[in-house]
């Protein structure tokens, strides 16, 4: 008899990554509807927001309400991305889960992003550690090194591994709770994604639980493949892969939602989430931002002929 395969995470980042990267500016009541679909589809942990200046991104002025709609959901994992000691404040009073610095690899990259080297950001990250501590939040808020630009940047190029190897040692000094490996643009391959996790998953252990791969070139699906294979069982994605990064030119968002659990589920892992309604709620992202690119091989392509779902219990919004 099989064993059966464990459960994977899939985590919604359509709502921060996805849209901090296009002009037009979602609505409130959109995002809100945004999330109730996908809770409504099984999803159980999404990234929302991003605590940053208005005016540097106003696709993320409306933070606060949005995080508040998310945290009505209990059984809701709700994670925001905070550049900085501010950010972190904010997002640790609006009562998230989960808070996720972005600690790029690449000098270039972090320059243009957060205006910090990336050893600078790393003390940042040590200084956002002390904050949660002194707010006596550790415990009820995970923070997460999210590394960004892991396999490669648009701006500086080749990212040797010796300096992911340094980044990650660094941040397990701080003591993080989770470290997230990120494609940020699009570069990695299979066989890249296979020697970096080689050395990094022995080094991080079980701290190193979460992919976030962009599908720039094709390979989200495929590196995916391979980061289970190293027991790698936590994924970012976003819905209609909707996004990219600003400071990244050329890259697109993040594989596909629903293109993702589809696979998952096809090799026997268990999400949760129905992906037929994934599909359905594509139509709020094309009703609020009708000039945004949407992709996503099964929205073009069609649920195969055939096609039965798992049956999962899902709930509705409250």
């Amino acid at each position: 008899m099989a064993t059966p395969k464990p459960h994977v995470t899939v985590q919604e980042v359509g709502l921060r990554d996805g849209l901090q990267s296009i002009a037009g500016i979602m609505p409130t009541d959109d995002k809100k509807r945004w999330i109730d679909a996908e809770y409504a589809a099984g999803v159980r942990h999404m990234e929302v927001a991003s605590f940053v200046p208005a005016r540097l991104l106003p696709q993320m002025a409306d933070a606060a309400e949005v995080i508040a709609h998310a945290l009505r959901y209990p059984d809701l994992t709700v994670t925001a991305l905070v550049p900085n000691l501010k950010g972190a404040e904010k997002a640790l009073e609006a009562g998230v889960h989960r808070i996720v610095a972005p600690l790029s690899v690449s000098a270039a990259h972090s320059m243009a992003n957060v205006r910090k080297t990336p050893l600078d950001m790393v003390a940042e990250f040590g200084r956002i550690a002390d904050l949660r501590e002194a707010m006596g939040k550790r415990g009820k808020t995970k923070l997460i090194a999210g590394l960004s630009t892991v396999f490669g940047c648009t701006l500086q190029g080749d990212v040797p591994l010796a300096d992911v190897r340094d980044i990650v040692q660094r941040v397990l000094d701080i003591d993080c709770d989770i470290i997230a490996l990120a494609d940020t643009t699009g570069h990695a391959t299979p066989g890249q994604v296979d020697r970096f996790f080689s050395v990094l998953r022995p080094l991080a252990e079980d701290k190193l639980t979460v992919a976030h791969f962009h599908d720039t070139r094709g390979m989200a699906l495929p590196n995916t493949m391979i980061a289970l294979q190293h027991g790698i069982f936590e994924f970012d994605a976003s819905l209609a892969g909707l996004g990219g990064c600003p400071h990244a030119p050329g890259a697109t968002g993040n594989v596909a939602t629903e293109d993702l659990v589809f696979m998952l589920e096809s090799l026997g892992y268990h999400t949760g989430i129905d992906v037929e309604q994934l599909l359905a709620a594509r139509a709020i992202i094309r009703q609020a931002l009708p000039e945004a690119a949407l992709y996503g091989s099964l929205a073009r392509a069609g649920l195969p002929k055939g096609y039965s779902k798992p049956h999962y219990e899902t709930k509705v919004a409250a």
